[in-house]
């Protein structure tokens, strides 16, 4: 179809970080003809996810309250609901050793951006911030699974709910990282990299694909509902 992989697609494969979905990842890559594999992380967290099963993604020291909160919630979840928070950049890091392809690391440092959002946070951003942490500490994993599910039903609506309530966090977490990472996904692009797969947390998608359209790549996405096991009640 493609003359070279310079013409193809990049491709974005949305996942979540307490869902496994090794499996289904690994299917979805497997007769795909790749230039190399980029992960949403960067360089401390992917020393953390990447060595340790259920590593939170950082080290403990100096890192923001918020951040301790959410690290502790998602391996809690991540060891429920799968393999430890971050099997799916494991298994991507995986592929790409199995198949001698070169790893991508294509995320904003996570302390500058945890950083930014906390000083931009509105007053009423802030505290519902922190109650829901505390909140998530002791929710039941069958609540994040229904959660998942009405997401993966209307992603669209579920993303709006989640801007209305939340503008800085969606703006900071969302939004510029997008748009980051779309920069270097273009970068890797110029550099000869035509093929990429790129494994982001699925809420990512939808905007870092208009994100490459904007700079004039092809795009073709593998949303986290086509990934994620059939959920048994």
């Amino acid at each position: 179809m493609y003359s070279s992989t310079l013409e193809a697609p990049v491709l974005l494969v949305g996942a979540a970080h307490v869902v496994d979905v090794r499996s289904p990842l690994r299917k979805a890559l497997a007769k795909r003809v790749l230039d190399g594999v980029a992960i949403e992380l960067d360089e401390e967290r992917a020393a953390a996810i990447l060595r340790e099963p259920d590593g939170t993604g950082t080290s403990a020291r100096n890192v923001p309250l918020m951040l301790r909160l959410w690290g502790v919630v998602q391996r809690r979840l991540g060891q429920e609901l799968g393999q430890g928070a971050g099997a799916e950049m494991r298994a991507a890091a995986e592929i790409a050793r199995e198949r001698r392809l070169p790893l991508f690391l294509i995320d904003d440092p996570i302390r500058s951006t945890m950083g930014r959002m906390l000083h931009s946070l509105s007053f009423k951003e802030r505290v519902s911030l922190f109650a829901g942490s505390f909140v998530g500490l002791l929710l039941p994993s069958r609540v994040v699974e229904n959660q998942i599910d009405k997401y993966n039903a209307a992603r669209g609506e579920y993303l709006e709910e989640i801007r209305l309530a939340f503008p800085t966090v969606v703006r900071v977490l969302l939004d510029e990282r997008n748009e980051h990472m779309a920069d270097r996904l273009v970068e890797l692009r110029r550099r000869g990299f035509g093929r990429v797969a790129a494994v982001v947390g699925d809420a990512h998608v939808p905007g870092l694909a208009g994100a490459l359209r904007r700079r004039g790549l092809l795009v073709e996405t593998i949303d986290f509902a086509a990934l994620r096991p059939t959920t048994v009640p």
